[in-house]
């Protein structure tokens, strides 16, 4: 049953993050929703900050993604960061992601072995039988 709770919630997932990456915003509504002007969506676009989906006709379409994505933008220019300084944090930003996502498997991985060679190893214990002496003194010294 957890199995499939985990597929369900995997599934569920799956659904929200393709959501959340369909690019359905024109380019005035994802201006709008972030708060900057159209041009500096082109702007972002052309220094490589944003790459937005395209219509078969070209036209720019904007995710949920994207949008946050320009609220990170957004954050970083009002802390006086320029625009360089803004691709740089969010190619760091990115490898951390992934790092963490590696080390994340690395240890769920680490754990199943250890769990693994636990399991191998109470298989292979014999029971002993073991007698409790107590130790005495010779007291005729």
């Amino acid at each position: 049953m957890r199995h499939l709770l985990r597929n369900r919630h995997a599934r569920i997932w799956v659904l929200l993050m393709a959501e959340f990456h369909r690019a359905v915003y024109v380019i005035s509504v994802a201006a709008e929703l972030a708060g900057v002007h159209p041009q500096t969506l082109r702007i972002y676009e052309r220094k490589g900050l944003l790459d937005p989906g395209r219509t078969r006709g070209g036209s720019r379409r904007y995710s949920e993604a994207d949008i946050a994505l320009l609220r990170r933008i957004q954050d970083l220019t009002a802390e006086g960061m320029n625009l360089a300084g803004v691709k740089r944090v969010l190619q760091l930003e990115h490898e951390i992601e992934v790092l963490r996502e590696a080390l994340e498997r690395a240890q769920s991985q680490a754990a199943e072995d250890v769990d693994s060679v636990h399991r191998h190893y109470r298989r292979d214990l014999v029971p002993v039988k073991q007698a409790v002496v107590l130790y005495q003194r010779d007291r005729r010294r």
